[in-house]
């Protein structure tokens, strides 16, 4: 008797990483992990209130001035809208920095979305601003995060514990303080996704 087999290929699965995006989302903090999650084997999806093309920004604050100054950055398409997302099609999710997620923390999708990945302890990752999102969504009560030092406050009356540190792991919760920390956080985020 002959078998005849026949190999069968199979491709493999690729993980799925949301990046959250919206107008005046900064620029650094959005293409640094972008990229580095391609160059982690996953593909980065990048999700906004609507699908559609998006103005990021450059934000610096220079040594002498108090506030934030801010450039306009590169553009960025969103292939997915927050009410179209099924979060359970994906392995983590980044809250990116800028002036975006002042206003994203108020839509109810995208609350949902987040409240998902808090409670199925997938890796995430914020930085800067993103902390607005979680923050507002109820989801960083007793979680150490390090964020932009002016929105201590918002992450504090929400219950969380500010922490001062290029990079903060907390469980399935990763966090820097701005795109100057990109080469601290990212990393341990990559590889609590590699492990899941």
């Amino acid at each position: 008797m002959t078998v005849d087999t026949q190999e069968v290929l199979v491709e493999p699965i690729v993980k799925q990483v949301l990046i959250i995006v919206g107008d005046a989302t900064e620029t650094v903090d959005t293409l640094y992990p972008y990229y580095r999650l391609v160059e982690a084997g996953m593909r980065p999806v990048v999700a906004g209130p609507e699908r559609k093309l998006y103005q990021m920004v450059l934000h610096e604050v220079k040594p002498s001035w108090t506030i934030t100054r801010e450039w306009e950055g590169y553009s960025i398409f969103a292939e997915v809208a927050f009410r179209d997302i099924v979060p359970e099609d994906y392995a983590g999710i980044l809250f990116s920095g800028g002036r975006a997620p002042e206003y994203l923390r108020y839509d109810e999708d995208l609350v949902r979305i987040t409240k998902h990945f808090f409670a199925a302890n997938k890796p995430i990752a914020s930085v800067c601003h993103g902390v607005e999102i979680p923050a507002y969504a109820g989801c960083v009560k007793g979680r150490r995060m390090a964020t932009v030092p002016k929105c201590r406050f918002d992450l504090e009356v929400c219950g969380g514990i500010f922490v001062d540190e290029p990079c903060v792991v907390d469980g399935n919760l990763v966090s820097g303080r701005t795109f100057h920390d990109n080469g601290h956080y990212i990393g341990p985020w990559i590889r609590l996704l590699e492990a899941t």
